[in-house]
């Protein structure tokens, strides 16, 4: 196959870069490796700030977003049993975020690909990119059994963090900044109502929770556990019991309970590809950043890069100019590194540290102070939360 625009991986960011070339007349295909059912039910994250839901919307994928989204105005910060909410209307000039499930967004946009789209491949794994400094590169990938070749005019990695697009990039030319947390979450799906109407992040004794949703009946939760930690070596009363104990206030308030239907452990890791082009090959999402979930920023940063990208594409495609694309490395680090600061900042000021000590934990609690006790600090924190100016 011959194409514009090669799009290595189906998930949220690849299939949403490949509407938005569609909308533009920029032809593409999009190769992932997984099912089509695997692909719809991989749980992540799904805060999304308003340029996300505005990018979705300019995409024609957001109608069933409107109707079943939740918006939220603010969330809770608690610790020392106290509860804190910061409004981010009231900080922002009226921003908020929304909440609605990644998988949501894959159905959404998987459904639009396939009634009137590009072609997209399921089970069609990525080998490896070749001649991305050249002017036709290519894509090879195995695909029912053979192994085909996809020549390109430009290709965008969003096959992830362990994905091939990444590797097509010379160590030379390519530099690597990461930090490893020494936590984890563990994260459980419960089918019980949410206890609270906004995510609540609490900071307790024994470490960090949060309790957010994926609908008005089901209930996504997390805690800190240590690196290595397995979901079977936590029973489910276990955990509602630590989930209540560090969710804990002196205020009437009881975190209800319910079956748990699923359980997961998610590494914290922050880590930033620099540059996120090489010759005709963009990385975009995962492939070039990775953030801990503390900020909610993984989803929308991905989201970030494609409007970029599909811009910078779609100006190419019609005056042949690389202006947009020449930039696109430099304008979407400089959004990258703010959200990989802030979700640093989130994680290091909520988590127990495990190699901590009182001073530690004082400079955590002063954080905190300042955050529910200046409307400026936390004004800061909303404007970074609800998300930062997305490129133009």
């Amino acid at each position: 196959m011959r194409t514009t625009v090669g799009i290595i991986g189906g998930g949220p960011a690849g299939l949403l870069l490949a509407r938005l070339l569609y909308r533009a007349d920029v032809d593409c295909v999009v190769l992932e490796s997984r099912t089509r059912d695997y692909v719809e039910h991989r749980q992540r994250a799904g805060m999304l700030e308003q340029g996300t839901v505005d990018t979705l919307r300019e995409a024609g994928a957001a109608d069933r977003l409107h109707a079943e989204g939740m918006v939220h105005n603010g969330i809770e910060l608690r610790f020392e049993r106290e509860r804190h909410h910061i409004d981010f209307p009231a900080l922002t000039g009226g921003r908020t975020v929304t909440i609605y499930a990644q998988t949501e967004i894959v159905r959404d946009l998987i459904a639009l690909q396939l009634a009137d789209g590009p072609p997209l491949l399921f089970e069609a794994r990525a080998l490896a990119v070749e001649g991305a400094d050249s002017a036709r590169p290519l894509v090879r990938y195995l695909h029912a059994g053979r192994e085909e070749t996809l020549t390109c005019d430009w290709v965008v990695g969003c096959d992830g963090f362990h994905g091939v697009a990444r590797e097509a990039i010379p160590a030379s030319v390519g530099r690597t900044y990461a930090h490893d947390h020494p936590y984890a979450w563990l994260g459980i799906l419960a089918e019980v109502p949410p206890s609270c109407e906004e995510l609540v992040y609490a900071r307790g004794e024994h470490g960090f929770a949060l309790h957010s949703m994926r609908s008005p009946s089901v209930s996504r939760l997390y805690l800190q556990v240590p690196v290595g930690t397995a979901p079977k070596d936590w029973l489910d009363e276990r955990i509602w019991d630590e989930l209540a104990a560090r969710f804990a206030i002196d205020a009437d308030w009881t975190l209800e309970r319910g079956p748990i239907t699923a359980k997961s452990v998610t590494p914290m890791r922050s880590y930033v590809h620099e540059p996120m082009r090489h010759g005709r090959l963009l990385l975009a999402g995962d492939a070039a950043h990775i953030v801990p979930p503390t900020g909610a920023k993984g989803l929308n940063l991905a989201v970030s890069d494609v409007r970029v990208s599909s811009r910078a594409l779609a100006a190419w495609r019609s005056t042949g100019e690389t202006q947009l694309i020449d930039r696109y490395s430099q304008v979407c680090l400089a959004r990258v590194w703010q959200a990989t600061r802030f979700s640093y900042d989130m994680t290091r000021m909520l988590h127990a540290q495990p190699d901590g000590d009182a001073f530690d934990q004082r400079m955590q609690l002063a954080r905190l102070r300042r955050i529910t006790a200046s409307r400026h600090a936390a004004a800061e924190l909303a404007a970074n939360y609800t998300g930062l100016p997305l490129p133009e």
